[in-house]
């Protein structure tokens, strides 16, 4: 019985040392060739393995994955989008972020959010 006790405390500390981390994952989808149609709206959605933002962003015509940085600086997680060059077009994003500890913030290009995670 001693050692299941001692073998659920060493679990139990082990689990509760998380090291601080950021990761995120990114959906984008070409929804006009232009960016007069711009919807400033921001959408969060939270959910078991963290929060799923959706938003639309003026970006290059030629957008990849590697042209956005996620970091975390305290209680808050920035997301920087490269600025596009010349020709830009309208995309719809969909970025999940899990983090720990928890954030209280995303600040997206210089705008920030207060993140409040539903129940």
């Amino acid at each position: 019985m001693n050692k299941a006790i001692i073998y659920l405390l060493l679990v139990g500390m082990i689990g509760c040392n998380r090291k601080p981390f950021v990761d995120h994952k990114l959906k984008f989808e070409k929804i006009s060739e232009n960016c007069d149609n711009l919807k400033p709206s921001f959408r969060m959605v939270s959910n078991v393995a963290g929060e799923r933002f959706e938003f639309e962003k003026c970006l290059a015509t030629d957008f990849s994955k590697d042209q956005m940085k996620v970091s975390r600086q305290g209680d808050t997680v920035l997301v920087e989008f490269q600025k596009p060059a010349a020709q830009k077009v309208l995309y719809k994003i969909t970025l999940d972020i899990d983090s720990y500890p928890r954030y209280n913030f995303i600040t997206v290009d210089n705008e920030t959010f207060n993140v409040i995670p539903s129940n």
